[in-house]
């Protein structure tokens, strides 16, 4: 079966850059997404459109179709204690800041007593991201996936 709109997809990767690795699932369990819903980038998303169960490939994607460049109007200040995830702040660490439309990871760049100026880029942002894909399992969704919008693992949901 090819990964097309409303299959479900389980696959291992392997990110990296031109910096080397990044991360990999490999020690854990495997990606499992309804394709054709959000969740991935969309260049991993074309890149996945079509193939097959036991397929292994490798891909380059542009920021432009990763996370895209950075924007110079995310670095702000925000107070202090709207940040989560650590009780002293040091440049580089990964916060999270509730916003209006939710919480959203940002990156300490200068840290303060009151004030914090933070990064709200995605820390991949303007990089060209390659990934190693092993593809596991491709099949057919259920009613729930395609109801609830997401795939759900052995024995059901799982959220």
């Amino acid at each position: 079966m090819q990964i097309a709109d409303k299959t479900v997809v389980q696959f291992h990767y392997d990110l990296s850059d031109s910096n080397g690795p990044i991360e990999s699932s490999r020690k854990h369990e495997p990606v499992l997404y309804l394709h054709g819903q959000a969740g991935l980038i969309d260049g991993l998303i074309e890149a996945l459109e079509g193939r097959t169960a036991g397929d292994s490939f490798s891909v380059t994607i542009a920021p432009e179709k990763a996370y895209g460049q950075p924007r110079d109007n995310a670095i702000q200040k925000v107070q202090a204690k709207r940040l989560q995830g650590a009780k002293k702040w040091k440049p580089g660490m990964i916060a999270v800041l509730q916003t209006e439309q939710g919480p959203r990871q940002v990156t300490v760049v200068k840290p303060g007593l009151s004030q914090v100026v933070v990064d709200g880029n995605h820390p991949l942002a303007g990089r060209e991201l390659t990934f190693t894909i092993d593809i596991l399992d491709v099949r057919e969704a259920t009613e729930d996936e395609l109801a609830h919008g997401h795939a759900h693992g052995a024995g059901g949901h799982q959220h």
